[in-house]
């Protein structure tokens, strides 16, 4: 048998390798894993993004409604209502959370100004009389009174690729706000604001 030369045994061995299927499964494997990982992190990410979303939604939307069902308010009592967005948040964290309350009034011009406005952090945040223009078009009632709740919470996303993203992208600042009418009277007065 003649011996074969280095060109004819190197198309064999290629050839041979490409026949043989023994551990393909596993380089493809190896190579969509990661792949595969990063989308499964980048659901539970957004899952968990939206979750919060949906809790800072309804956490503005439940503070508003407390308090319009009040005939009047303190700033006691509107020191609360922090307490009830915390609980509706639950289980996330919420050392972060900022809550703005504001009364206004709504005069026979269709002119809304702040009557009264409270923040988390005990200041007020809205001088009174103070002319608020992003009042909706169909609560912009003449004669009327609303109360307009302002929430914002910070979502810091704690999985998807923390090594390839600069901490400034890392957390999203999640915010709403309501607006709600008065259940009784004419307007919700808050004495000590």
């Amino acid at each position: 048998m003649a011996r074969l030369n280095t060109f004819t045994r190197l198309v064999l061995t290629v050839r041979r390798l490409a026949q043989d299927r023994k551990g393909a499964g596993a380089i493809e494997f190896a190579i969509l894993f990661p792949v595969l990982i990063m989308l499964y992190i980048g659901a539970f990410e957004i899952t968990i993004g939206l979750s919060v979303s949906k809790r800072a939604t309804r956490a503005a939307g439940t503070v508003a409604d407390v308090v319009t069902q009040q005939q009047s308010v303190t700033k006691s009592a509107l020191a609360q209502m922090p307490s009830v967005a915390n609980s509706i948040f639950v289980p996330y964290n919420t050392t972060s959370l900022t809550l703005k309350i504001t009364g206004i009034t709504i005069d026979a011009g269709a002119n809304a100004k702040v009557l009264w406005s409270w923040a988390q952090d005990g200041t007020v945040p809205y001088a009174k009389n103070t002319a608020v223009s992003n009042v909706p078009s169909d609560m912009k009632t003449a004669n009327s009174f609303l109360v307009r709740t302002e929430l914002s919470i910070p979502y810091t996303m704690f999985l998807f690729a923390p090594n390839f993203m600069p901490d400034g992208m890392r957390t999203i600042t999640i915010s709403r706000s309501y607006f709600y009418r008065q259940r009784q009277g004419d307007s919700i007065p808050c004495s000590d604001c």
